[in-house]
């Protein structure tokens, strides 16, 4: 038999990989625009990708009880894979070309070799989207942690723009040392004009998990796309209904395997009958490579089963189960009783509890910030706040006439305020350390946290104070007082304060706007005193 590849499945396959290229760049580029513009507001929808993703829709909407108007675009993707399949995964998903992008790195270097016949179940997924959803019952929103755009996102702003940030700056370093300057200056005002952070903890978890992430494709191409993605599951589910379908000629196929070898994500198109359409992302590459030609995809109005998938009632169940009662675990913290201090949220940030059920820790706060003032939380929110933003001032302070990171929250778990409406929203408030204090404690002039206060009237006020030194000399000086009804907790004294170590002055995230209990004194205290 003449052994001729299918020329449509050819072109359709590069087609697809020019497309998934394009997607990756477009989201490349938002990425690159999340930051200071140099006006008041960002002329481009940057988190535009995260509200074409139905499981944020879901997850979010189902944890919250309300629907963010922008997330009713993912119905444009449901809608597209009942018609297409799960098209989304192989030909758009900026996570799914990464990992598609190393496994083909792998397999050219030889450390991935596909196994001829891999039998492996791919239930994996789907117990992970039962779990999601049913502590999304709860209110418990863990879709964060998994969901490719959030996944992705958060890794690149947290762990890959520092990276990216320390390359510029020591490539520049060595020019300029090497003579070139030119060069020197170009790379300089390249690094200036992204505007990268370079600074956020937890970079070294987070990082670690999106190399570990990267790494398993060498165990199994495509591995986050089999065995994690809820988002691959949630579309699998609705892609059995999908009219195209794969079909392979009896009379052509020569049972090469090579189809279901080199199936990206198992779906096992041969043996005929056998070919998992939840699993399918229509990458085009079985019949693409198809020695004769034998497989195509044509209309087809029949529902498919789920092949390869083992969701009997009783593991779906079980997982939901595991879901509802990993719900309450995740809330059991003592900052139910009292805030935790250091839990300063961005200005515009919900009340805790809605912000949590809303917040899919995407990391795009943490970029826009021009100051790394944004940060991922580890223990300062609890179990159930891991990864969500908070503002940490020893880094980087909230800057007075900037709202950016209300702009630009895909969810709404940041209310997006006006310049003018942000300058009022109080995120905490600051204290002075008399102990350590110079003016106070040492008998030394400082004023610098008053001469940085930006609210007018200042919030930092200067009093005269006596200090008794170790000499027995009495010195009188300037000391700052905080007025905590007009400081509004940006951070900046914190920031600049000249005491190295630990700050002389810093900011607490009591008195915040958004928290009604999170106050000086607590009400019975308040109740007593009258």
């Amino acid at each position: 038999m003449k052994r001729e590849r299918s020329k449509k499945y050819f072109w359709l396959q590069r087609l697809r990989i020019l497309v998934q290229v394009s997607f990756f760049l477009l989201f490349f580029i938002l990425f690159l625009q999340t930051h200071y513009p140099g006006e008041d507001y960002l002329k481009v929808t940057v988190e535009r990708f995260f509200h074409f993703d139905p499981l944020l829709f879901l997850a979010a909407s189902i944890a919250s009880r309300t629907i963010f108007a922008a997330l009713l675009l993912s119905l444009l993707t449901v809608a597209a894979t009942l018609v297409f399949g799960r098209f989304f995964c192989g030909w758009i998903c900026p996570l799914g070309t990464v990992h598609q992008f190393f496994s083909f790195i792998f397999k050219k270097t030889r450390l991935l070799r596909p196994p001829k016949d891999d039998r492996a179940s791919l239930s994996s997924k789907y117990l992970v989207l039962f779990l999601v959803l049913a502590a999304s019952l709860l209110t418990v929103n863990l879709v964060g942690y998994l969901d490719p755009f959030s996944f992705l996102y958060r890794s690149f702003a947290v762990f890959i723009s520092p990276l990216l940030n320390l390359g510029l700056v020591q490539s520049g370093n060595l020019a300029y040392l090497l003579g070139l300057k030119s060069l020197g200056q170009t790379i300089s005002q390249a690094a200036g004009n992204l505007a990268l952070n370079s600074t956020f903890q937890n970079a070294l978890v987070i990082g670690g998990l999106f190399l570990l992430a990267v790494l398993l494709n060498a165990r199994k191409e495509r591995f986050w796309c089999r065995y994690l993605c809820p988002a691959g599951a949630l579309l699998g589910l609705f892609s059995r209904f999908n009219l195209f379908k794969l079909k392979i000629d009896p009379d052509k196929c020569i049972n090469c395997h090579l189809c279901s070898t080199h199936c990206q994500t198992n779906a096992r198109p041969y043996p005929a009958g056998e070919w998992r359409s939840s699993e399918c992302i229509y990458c085009e590459t079985c019949a693409a490579i198809c020695p004769t030609a034998a497989i195509s995809f044509p209309l087809s109005w029949q529902r498919e089963r789920m092949q390869g998938v083992d969701l009997n009632r009783r593991r779906v169940l079980l997982t939901s189960l595991t879901g509802l009662v990993l719900a309450p675990i995740f809330r059991i913290s003592p900052l139910r009783r009292r805030s935790n201090p250091a839990l300063i949220r961005p200005p515009g940030a919900l009340a805790e509890p809605e912000f949590l059920s809303r917040c899919v820790k995407c990391g795009e706060c943490m970029k826009v910030c021009p100051t790394n003032a944004l940060h991922p939380a580890l223990a300062e929110a609890g179990p159930e706040g891991v990864w969500t933003p908070v503002l940490v001032p020893r880094i980087g302070y909230c800057e007075y006439y900037c709202s950016l990171c209300t702009q630009v929250c895909p969810t709404g778990a940041i209310r997006e305020l006006s310049v003018e409406e942000k300058v009022t929203v109080k995120i905490g408030t600051a204290w002075v350390d008399k102990t350590r204090c110079l003016p106070y404690a040492l008998g030394k002039s400082c004023i610098v946290c008053e001469e940085h206060c930006p609210v007018s009237p200042k919030a930092i006020q200067l009093i005269k104070v006596d200090t008794l030194t170790p000499g027995g000399v009495v010195a009188t000086n300037l000391a700052p007082f905080v007025n905590v009804d007009a400081c509004i907790g940006c951070g900046i004294c914190e920031n600049k304060c000249v005491v190295m170590d630990l700050p002389a002055i810093r900011v607490s995230s009591i008195g915040e706007h958004r928290s009604s209990h999170n106050r000086l004194v607590l009400p019975v205290v308040e109740e007593q005193g009258q």
